[in-house]
């Protein structure tokens, strides 16, 4: 149930209950054990555009966190009793057999809203009034509830010493940092910029909802400029923005799948990235910006020379994703530990 009235019926596979969030769509064709945990989805309902999901089961170490963000889950066709089962068991409502190419065509048309998924016996006119009741996603801050609470040791010794602000930081962020030879530290979202600035470098991590709530965040990174190299991803890239003077605002229905174009400018090379937002940042006449999207000429990089500061607003980890992107993250541990 969307939150202008329209309904679109399935078959439930998941777990029994109500589930209510924005309603919002993901083009990758593969990576949904991946999507489902990542930490930016905190708060959502989301659709695959993707006819079948679960075609080749679940395994622990393709998830981005300990536990399921998404609030529910719509599909055209669940494949297989390892995902279905699995989502039951993590709690995550989810339906199968709807008409997903409708309901897509149909955010992309109005953009994504509130909405609601029940299973059980429900009135329609009952679940259309839950579903405008609850919270729009633009004010919302949520980092809250999916950062680390404490700090954390993910690689103890490396060539660099990284500090990962964690506003909800998918594993594979880490995974790669460490990768590229740093020792990593996941540091929770209200970090003090003092406890950062004995690092070699500070990654601000990806995370869900609207940036311009985060306050106290944004001072973290403004007093963090000019002190350490900073790179900034998706939420981190646009929390530099909003501490360097830019402002952000919500896009119609967001980027989100595996398939984005981004041009490079300094190369005019095309990279084709994994992306995952509902927010962007505003343009402006300034030169700071390194990437660009050829979907809609979006902000997808900043870069601050003077104050040792980049972001990238795609996923250069890349999970789940092509891999055109994680030169970029091995170049800057590269020139952090130089």
């Amino acid at each position: 149930m969307l939150e202008d009235g329209e309904v679109f019926r399935g078959d439930s596979v998941g777990a029994e209950g109500f589930a209510f969030g924005e309603a919002v769509f993901a083009t990758a064709m593969t990576g949904y054990q991946e999507l489902v945990t990542d930490p930016s989805y905190a708060e959502q309902i989301l659709c695959f555009t993707a006819p079948m999901v679960g075609n080749y089961g679940v395994e622990e170490e393709r998830a981005e966190s300990r536990r399921p963000h998404v609030r529910g889950v719509v599909m055209r066709e669940a494949r297989g009793p390892a995902w279905t089962d699995w989502l039951h068991e993590h709690g995550v409502v989810a339906v199968s057999g709807a008409d997903t190419r409708s309901l897509v065509l149909h955010l992309r048309e109005h953009g994504s809203m509130r909405a609601g998924i029940v299973s059980g016996d429900a009135s329609v006119e009952e679940t259309l009034r839950v579903v405008c009741e609850q919270p729009e996603m633009a004010g919302r801050a949520l980092v809250g509830g999916v950062s680390t609470k404490k700090p954390v040791v993910y690689r103890g010794a490396g060539r660099a010493r990284v500090a990962v602000v964690d506003y909800g930081c998918k594993r594979s962020i880490l995974r790669r940092v460490a990768a590229a030879g740093a020792a990593v530290m996941d540091y929770p979202h209200d970090v003090d910029a003092d406890e950062l600035v004995s690092y070699d470098g500070v990654v601000l991590s990806n995370g869900p909802g609207d940036p311009e709530p985060l306050e106290d965040e944004i001072a973290t990174v403004r007093n963090l400029l000019g002190r350490v190299p900073v790179l900034g991803i998706c939420l981190g890239h646009q929390l530099l923005a909003l501490a360097t003077g830019h402002r952000t605002y919500k896009l119609p229905f967001g980027h989100r799948g595996a398939n984005h174009p981004v041009l490079e400018r300094a190369s005019g090379r095309v990279l084709v990235t994994s992306q995952n937002h509902g927010f962007a940042v505003e343009p402006s006449e300034d030169e700071e910006a390194t990437h660009v999207s050829l979907y809609d000429g979006t902000v997808e990089g900043l870069d601050y020379p003077a104050e040792r500061a980049r972001s990238l607003q795609f996923h250069p980890e890349a999970g789940p994703g092509p891999h055109d992107g994680r030169p970029l993250i091995e170049s800057w541990v590269e020139s952090i530990a130089a």
